[in-house]
């Protein structure tokens, strides 16, 4: 059922990859095949990153119905971890000073946010008539989920966008913001999201593999997803680039990713520590519902939304994480900034979250990710 991609010493070194821990894989492997066995879930993938370099990429179970099996360089759903790779790219053009974190993203474009009307690729913004606060939105309450916003407009009653409260007063999950910053980028700075990832990031790390938008050539090793009650659905190819949750990827790419920005590869020293800086407090008992959930005595959680991750501090010093969420996937990306260490896991199968806890400390070790918050499972 298992799949590792082995590497000799000597291969490792070429590639900049430290030799694995034998013993740490054995205990993800015993986890993992624990998990599955425990949840139903059908296909997980792992990789294990050590001083900022990918140690481990493993895979387990299948990717389809028909029983093919998952392997490195299937094309799984990236979900909500797309957030964390467009955090970072919008940190690296705030390094240069082609936008402010902290300026009102009303400034990069050519007119009034409401005048340019509902664009069904990014979003409604001539709900927003009548409402000045869209003149208040930066980026950094963007990448914080502070906009005010719902996850999506289509989830509040009568289908419109609206702001819940004051820019930057409060933390609410909203994919929503993302697709306003995303659409600054493109249309203000006239950058295309997928064009600049691709050239600074995915190209250059050898991710041949990952995009935001559907490329024909992931059908030749794709992953299907099963649900809670274990029914199977197909992949669902993405027509448009979102920045909120569109990547196709495989464990093999987004590794190389991952450990990427545990290092800090592209970003000066100053402006890695500003990715991963917890600046908006968080309120919440749990990170869903998004509003009418507040946290009461010893509920909710310390840690603070930073540039499209959340940062935390836990019993090994700080750390970053951030979930991707559909029907059909579960996805986990932890990190450490002792040691460079993180543990990406990518489930083709939403029963695989409940295991994320125990699955994070057999390969990091207690961490301190408030699960309970982000999941409302037991810390």
């Amino acid at each position: 059922m298992r799949r590792a991609v082995r590497f000799g010493l000597a291969g490792l070194l070429a590639l900049g990859m430290a030799a694995p821990a034998v013993a740490q894989e054995r205990d993800i492997d015993a986890a993992v095949k624990a998990a599955m066995a425990e949840t139903g879930a059908k296909g997980v993938a792992v990789a294990l990153i050590d001083k900022g370099q990918v140690v481990s990429v493993r895979t387990y179970g299948a990717r389809n119905e028909k029983g093919d099996p998952l392997t490195a360089d299937t094309i799984m759903y990236g979900a909500s971890l797309t957030k964390a790779v467009f955090g970072y790219l919008v940190t690296q053009l705030a390094s240069e000073k082609k936008l402010d974190l902290d300026k009102p993203i009303a400034g990069m474009l050519a007119k009034p946010l409401p005048d340019y009307g509902n664009i069904d690729a990014y979003g409604n913004w001539g709900d927003l008539a009548g409402d000045a606060r869209w003149q208040k939105i930066t980026p950094r309450h963007v990448l914080n989920h502070a906009t005010g916003f719902a996850n999506f407009s289509f989830l509040e009653p009568d289908k419109k966008l609206r702001f819940h409260f004051d820019p930057g007063s409060d933390f609410a999950y909203s994919g929503e913001g993302i697709s306003l910053l995303q659409f600054g980028v493109e249309q203000g700075l006239g950058l295309s999201v997928e064009k600049e990832l691709q050239r600074r990031f995915f190209q250059p790390l050898g991710m041949t593999r990952t995009s935001l938008i559907w490329q024909d050539s992931f059908g030749t090793n794709l992953a299907d997803g099963w649900d809670e009650a274990g029914k199977p659905e197909p992949h669902d190819d993405r027509s448009r680039v979102r920045a909120a949750g569109s990547m196709d990827t495989t464990i093999h790419d987004l590794a190389a990713m991952t450990a990427a920005m545990v290092r800090g590869y592209g970003l000066p020293p100053k402006w890695r520590g500003e990715y991963v800086r917890g600046t908006q407090a968080i309120r919440s008992k749990t990170q869903f519902p998004t509003f009418g959930n507040p946290a009461g005595p010893g509920e909710g959680t310390t840690a603070k939304a930073a540039l499209g991750v959340i940062a935390f501090t836990g019993p090994q010093g700080p750390g970053w994480f951030k979930g991707g969420h559909n029907d059909v996937t579960g996805n986990t990306l932890v990190c450490l900034e002792r040691g460079q260490r993180c543990v990406l896991i990518l489930g083709n199968d939403v029963r695989i979250e409940k295991a994320f806890p125990r699955l994070v400390k057999a390969a990091l070790g207690e961490t301190g990710v408030p699960y309970r918050w982000e999941y409302g499972f037991k810390d």
